[in-house]
């Protein structure tokens, strides 16, 4: 199996997952920049959190390297374009720490308020100082929510039972949406006007990179206390210890900073300022289920399976009613490269009936997957596939349609003059062939299949069980069509065990045999 190679502390469970399905796990915590880069060659997956910086060069010299894990959400410290390029997965496990990073918000919200941090420190240090500590109330104030993604949400519900009034800005939320949430949106300018908390929850891009500087808390209440949860940088350090020094804005609380370990930094001087070590995610459940999640989503990639946190893979997580048709989409990408023989200038992936109505990019990624996976023996991914069909000057065009004529749903690719399609059918949702290049059929697709098309006429059928059963081959299911408006009928046959050359050439050669295809999905 596989040698994963893990550079910070993870969850015992989630490694052990992986070794039970026989995995190399290679725990190597706390390597430098230069002995990660000796340590990676020929590991297959690498497990990370916060610390470990993924670069271009460590990418560079993992020339095995299928998967970066990173146990949590931000992915400021991977290089997701270098990682693309070179076809490697980057997968996180969003949904892990959400819970634990909007309760440590709350915490220093209220830390804030009531300067909990402060008077504790006063105490045990002999200091009596009631009135000095005076804080101020959460009911009826004001609650800026920057960024309504999964934490921000649940930062808003939690504030709610406070009796705060939530205002926030998000531009990927609309009026509905955030109504429905009991939350009015606004403009960052505005929201900062109006706010007595502040509390950011963005990722961390080039676009928000100190979004929250001295400019825009000059717009500020002298009242409002920031609050950083998210990932350090979004709020510019220096213009924030300079506001509240100025008496601009009234203090913060932060539990990420620009660089990390942070242990010098102008705001730790201020009174008024309560800073925790990167806690946010800093709980046993969280840290379970980081491990866990990752861990499941490694194994995935590892085994060249659709992975649902992927962050580089070009579509929509696939949900369930996708993703049963995500392995008859690779089988039949894979099918297909045989039925076509070359690289077609165009291939074309059409979608039809209920299933249209959703995101479908990541069916397109599947047959592309199984397309070229039958092409080459290096590893084919549904981040790498895409570069494989513009590197191969594939142009891939997609069409849906809401309805399919025969079918509740259906899947055709076609191209160079050649096409399948395929469903999935009954109960158990079991995949079918139903037609090739114009010619209906019904029969499950196998790793080798044959095509034959022969004269219409009695005894050629015969004769094909004859040959290959001659040759120790039982047939598991075939079916025949007879072609619209000629003579001739096509056989599909799916064999128990690949057809030997020989054999092909004895079925070429038989009387009433037009043609023999050989297909092969492996």
């Amino acid at each position: 199996m596989a040698r994963i190679l893990v550079t910070e502390e993870i969850a015992e469970g989630g490694l052990d997952r992986l070794r039970e399905v026989g995995h190399d796990v290679d725990v190597r915590v706390g390597l430098s920049p230069d002995e990660l880069i000796e340590t990676i060659p020929g590991a297959a997956a690498l497990i990370i959190r916060s610390a470990t910086q993924v670069t271009a060069d460590v990418l560079a010299a993992a020339s095995d390297l299928m998967v970066v894990g990173r146990a949590g959400i931000g992915l400021d410290n991977v290089d997701v374009t270098a990682a693309t390029s070179q076809g490697v997965m980057v997968v996180n496990a969003p949904q892990s720490n959400i819970v634990s990073a909007a309760e440590h918000t709350m915490a220093l919200l209220l830390a804030s308020a009531r300067n909990v941090a402060q008077s504790h420190a006063a105490l045990v240090d002999g200091r009596w100082e009631r009135s000095k500590w005076e804080g101020v109330e959460l009911f009826e104030k004001t609650l800026g929510v920057v960024g309504l993604g999964r934490i921000g949400k649940l930062v808003a519900d939690r504030a709610k039972a406070f009796g705060m009034r939530l205002v926030a800005y998000d531009p990927f939320v609309s009026d509905d949406k955030a109504r429905q949430m009991g939350v009015e949106l606004m403009t960052l300018d505005q929201l900062v006007g109006e706010a007595d908390f502040l509390t950011v929850h963005l990722p961390k891009t080039p676009e928000t990179l100190g979004i929250i500087n001295r400019d825009l808390l000059l717009k500020a209440k002298p009242s409002l206390r920031i609050i950083n949860v998210a990932r350090g940088g979004i709020v510019h350090e220096q213009d924030l210890a300079d506001c509240i020094n100025d008496g601009i804005v009234a203090g913060a609380a932060l539990d990420v900073f620009s660089t990390e370990p942070m242990t010098e930094s102008p705001l730790f001087q201020i009174p008024s300022v309560v800073v925790t070590p990167h806690l946010g995610a800093s709980t046993r459940e969280a840290q379970d289920k980081a491990g866990d999640t990752i861990a499941s989503m490694v194994e995935l990639a590892l085994a060249g399976d659709f992975v649902p946190f992927a962050v580089n893979v070009n579509a929509a997580e696939a949900n369930e009613t996708i993703r049963p048709y995500l392995p008859l989409a690779e089988r039949l990408g894979s099918l297909f490269q045989s039925l076509a023989g070359a690289t077609p200038d165009v291939l074309e992936v059409c979608v039809e009936g209920d299933i249209a109505g959703y995101d479908t990019r990541i069916l397109e990624l599947a047959v592309l997957k199984g397309f070229f996976g039958s092409l080459t023996e290096d590893p084919v991914t549904y981040v790498n596939a895409p570069q494989m069909a513009k590197d191969a000057g594939l142009d891939v065009r997609e069409i849906t349609c809401a309805t399919a004529a025969d079918f509740v749903n259906l899947l055709t690719i076609s191209g160079g003059g050649s096409s399948i399609s395929g469903t999935l059918s009954g109960p158990r949702a079991e995949q079918r062939i139903v037609n090739i290049d114009g010619v209906p059929f019904d029969v499950p697709p196998a790793d080798d299949m044959v095509v034959i098309t022969n004269d219409d006429r009695p005894g050629v059928i015969g004769t094909v069980g004859t040959l290959l059963g001659s040759a120790g081959v039982n047939i598991a299911d075939m079916d025949v069509s007879r072609v619209p408006e000629s003579d001739s009928a096509v056989m599909l046959i799916a064999p128990t065990k690949p057809v030997p050359s020989d054999v092909l050439d004895d079925l070429r050669n038989a009387p009433g045999i037009m043609s023999v295809t050989t297909l092969s999905a492996s």
